[in-house]
């Protein structure tokens, strides 16, 4: 696999994925969230894993987020404000600044239009960076075959509202704890290891002025189209 298609895979994965990873509602909590990434499962041989990121930092004030993923090229950002009313994948990778904006109402449209996977609640509970967890099963269908996520969510740091923008995951009533997502042949595994509660600047929620304004089609095109 060339080394431009493995950059295709890791910002098509982030890019299409992480938009959705959680909006808290109501102010429940302020503060930080660490997440490690794995990989399980991935059909990518090792030296590709290897360059793959390894965590995720998520930033919540009351309805907004702040998404960030250190990767080898460089920073890939996801800010949700929920109170100006947009999405933005904020990416600093080889030089370039570039920011894809999405309104709430284009992302509730997107998400309209595909299948709703089926939800299977369980009595099982475990205990994630010391918030207790309820465990859920999710079956997604997609071209004529069956997924099964396995996830582990906390309703003491939100609610449902805490996975708008996610089509997998956006009927689960509370905060992703430990969840998987799949793009292609990556498989990557989010398991929160540390959440810190601290006050943050409204700043981390904006699109930086250097950012110029780009779409998803201009970024596959710019990074060499899908291949796979």
């Amino acid at each position: 696999m060339k080394k431009i298609t493995v950059i295709v895979v890791i910002i098509t994965a982030l890019v299409m994925t992480i938009p959705g990873l959680a909006r808290t509602g109501g102010g429940k909590f302020e503060g930080i969230i660490y997440y490690s990434i794995s990989y399980p499962n991935s059909n990518l041989p090792e030296e590709k894993l290897a360059i793959m990121p390894k965590s995720a930092t998520l930033y919540v004030k009351g309805t907004s987020t702040r998404n960030e993923t250190m990767t080898p090229m460089g920073n890939v950002v996801v800010v949700n404000n929920i109170d100006k009313k947009f999405s933005a994948t904020l990416l600093n990778m080889m030089g370039k600044k570039m920011a894809i904006k999405k309104s709430m109402d284009e992302i509730s449209k997107e998400i309209s239009n595909q299948t709703k996977p089926g939800i299977k609640l369980t009595d099982e509970t475990r205990e994630i960076a010391g918030y207790k967890c309820k465990k859920a099963i999710l079956t997604v269908s997609a071209n004529g075959s069956q997924t099964n996520y396995e996830i582990w969510y906390s309703d003491e740091l939100g609610g449902k509202e805490t996975n708008f923008g996610n089509p997998i995951y956006q009927d689960i009533e509370g905060m992703l704890m430990e969840f998987s997502l799949r793009e292609r042949s990556v498989s990557m595994k989010y398991t929160v290891t540390k959440v810190e509660s601290k006050t943050l600047a409204d700043t981390y929620f904006e699109i930086p002025a250097d950012y110029q304004l780009t779409t998803e089609a201009e970024l596959r095109s710019m990074f060499g189209g899908g291949g796979n």
